[in-house]
């Protein structure tokens, strides 16, 4: 009797369960039913802003529901990804996730109002590499004789680097330390303003994301020493990576994705990685993204994830070794 009470018991317990579970599974398959924000905390016309526009877009027409594009510049990309942190958990505010507020800020900006468990990482979109280039007026042609000039004369040498907290300037922040070298930094509020001071010649080194400069140099207007990635670009195949030119294990990617508030429901979560590896397999944008410079790459939810904590753990030790002042 007591077996036949237990498993009535657990009968009703799965039901119940099941009821639970139906309706979020039901809005999942539904999402979205009205207009959804996608936040880019850069500026309109930034690399950010082209890739989010690329790739929501085409979400758009999938869903027939409107993705709003929401510009929220300011603060290396933290005021846009604090705004969706504190957002409702219903998948109807997203964010374009980013290197600099959802890795290097966390340890970079003084009493950040977020931190990573506040966001639900959905999928990469893709890596794109920074470059070191310079004016072409200038001696240097390899990052070795860029290095024994600027340890010969420490401080003497300036680059642009765009957003103070911001991969470009962590990249060259990284190598200085490693090779220990003395540059001046000269930030920018946009890392188109600082590569035109060095087409212009105002400043000699600049650096940042590759799809900036690939243009300028493939026109002569700048000089690139070298790209941060593992691999050369297939853009750029006869500028060396950073390992190549004398700096063992220095890889750095930018890198962008889709995030949307933590709590969000895992099904809607699960639903909008799958479109957005639908979207990232259409050709056109498939072809327009690797012309940027970063080949679609993306992820799983877990994998993405995983892969945030590991760069925040590196920039957070990079900003700590180099001792570099918070914001």
């Amino acid at each position: 009797m007591r077996g036949v009470i237990g498993a009535s018991r657990g009968l009703t317990f799965a039901i119940a369960a099941a009821v639970w579970v139906c309706p979020a599974v039901s809005n999942a398959q539904n999402y979205p039913t009205k207009p959804v924000r996608y936040v880019i905390p850069f500026a309109p016309g930034s690399n950010n802003d082209i890739v989010g526009r690329l790739v929501m877009d085409p979400l758009t027409r999938l869903w027939g529901q409107q993705v709003i594009i929401d510009d929220r510049a300011g603060a290396s990309g933290s005021i846009g990804a604090a705004f969706v942190a504190k957002a409702p958990a219903d998948g109807y505010t997203l964010l374009h996730c980013n290197i600099a507020p959802n890795a290097i800020s966390l340890s970079m900006i003084r009493d950040i109002p977020y931190k990573h468990d506040d966001f639900a990482p959905i999928s990469r979109i893709g890596q794109p590499t920074n470059v070191i280039v310079v004016h072409p007026s200038t001696p240097f042609k390899s990052i070795k004789q860029l290095v024994a000039f600027a340890r010969a004369n420490p401080g003497n040498l300036s680059y642009s680097s765009g957003t103070v907290g911001t991969s470009p300037q962590l990249t060259m922040e990284w190598l200085k330390l490693l090779m220990k070298m003395d540059l001046v930094n000269i930030p920018y509020k946009n890392s188109g303003q600082g590569t035109n001071d060095v087409i212009s010649g105002q400043i000699p080194i600049n650096v940042t994301n590759a799809p900036f400069v690939v243009p300028h140099i493939k026109q002569g207007r700048l000089r690139a020493l070298a790209v941060s990635s593992e691999q050369r670009m297939a853009l750029l195949p006869d500028v060396p990576t950073m390992q190549e030119s004398g700096v063992p294990g220095f890889v750095v990617n930018s890198w962008y994705g889709v995030c949307a508030p933590a709590g969000t429901p895992v099904a809607i979560l699960d639903k909008i990685n799958a479109d957005v590896h639908t979207v990232l397999r259409i050709p056109k944008v498939a072809q327009r993204l690797t012309e940027l410079g970063m080949p679609p790459a993306p992820t799983t939810r877990a994998e993405f994830d995983k892969f945030i904590r590991k760069e925040i753990a590196h920039w957070a030790q990079v900003i700590k070794d180099a001792k570099i002042p918070k914001i």
